[in-house]
């Protein structure tokens, strides 16, 4: 069976929200995956002051990407700060020049998900600044698309995040909006249709 994990950052627990939908999709596609999140790179002092949510102490802390070397499908779970990735993930990637150069990841499929402050606050500027990264490692990039989402994606009824470029949620500058019913629909919806893909795939 496709080895997936699902690898995070959650500085107010949006992130980790989706995360779990998206395990939930693929779980009831019938696949199986694994929850890592990034290490945190602040200290206690500044989390605390910035009112951050406790990380979940369930999930393994992410420290070694060779780790990762033994999956064959990721899904990136990315708050944005700036319309790019935060700086725990830069912190992570940077640890990655051992993959980079001898391609540990060459190959593999990835998705993302993205959470941001307002709706103006770089989802897809997010996702596009991903390709870089995803290039240089040679990963190959899933997009959600419309096949299976045009419904919600499509539905200009509430405020909502997520894009063809993979699913959303917006958390209000704050931190205080919690993902919609909506958005954990389409982040589910994002991990059905990943493993749709990634299970047809021979990576031996």
């Amino acid at each position: 069976m496709v080895k997936i994990a699902i690898v995070y950052y959650s500085m107010y627990g949006h992130i980790k929200q989706l995360a779990d939908a998206e395990k939930k999709g693929i779980e009831e596609a019938g696949g199986e995956v694994k929850l890592f999140q990034i290490a945190e790179t602040l200290p206690e002092e500044v989390l605390g002051k910035m009112y951050a949510a406790p990380k979940a102490t369930d999930v393994e802390v992410l420290t070694d990407p060779s780790v990762l070397e033994s999956y064959d499908a990721f899904l990136f779970g990315v708050p944005t700060r700036f319309g790019n990735f935060p700086a725990q993930w830069k912190t992570f990637w940077d640890k990655t020049g051992k993959q980079w150069s001898t391609g540990g990841f060459w190959g593999k499929y990835a998705g993302l998900f993205i959470s941001t402050g307002t709706q103006g606050g770089g989802q897809e500027s997010t996702a596009l600044a991903a390709m870089s990264t995803l290039a240089h490692h040679g990963l190959i990039y899933v997009p959600l698309g419309y096949k299976y989402t045009f419904p919600l994606l499509s539905d200009l009824s509430e405020v909502r995040g997520g894009s063809p470029w993979g699913a959303g949620t917006f958390s209000a500058a704050d931190g205080s909006r919690q993902p919609s019913a909506k958005e954990l629909e389409l982040a589910a919806a994002q991990g059905k249709a990943f493993y749709g893909v990634v299970s047809k795939v021979n990576f031996a």
